[in-house]
């Protein structure tokens, strides 16, 4: 099972999720093709309603702890459902690496 579907699938076991983009963002970094090092995950759930970003961060970090070990870097944008619709369902985009071009 590739590492995407293994977060994916932990992700939608252990959190009440209203909306999740989960992308592959590898091919923007000087690693060899097909590489799955560099993610990019858009949450919304109102499990993070009243929790600090620090929290929302360990959530997921405690949720993803097997599969943190195989990937280099996850860019994390975590939204409670209210502050999803107040974004109008956007999240950043993400910048170009220094190294993957």
């Amino acid at each position: 099972m590739n590492v995407q579907t293994q977060i994916d699938q932990r992700i939608n076991e252990k959190i009440d999720i209203h909306h999740m983009t989960l992308e592959n963002e590898s091919y923007m970094h000087n690693v060899p093709e097909g590489s799955e090092s560099h993610f990019k995950l858009v949450l919304v759930s109102d499990e993070f309603q009243g929790k600090r970003l620090v929290q929302r961060h360990q959530l997921v970090y405690a949720t993803l702890q097997e599969e943190m070990t195989k990937i280099h870097a996850l860019a994390m944008h975590l939204y409670s459902i209210q502050e999803w619709s107040e974004r109008n369902t956007l999240a950043p985009s993400s910048p170009k690496c220094h190294g993957g071009e």
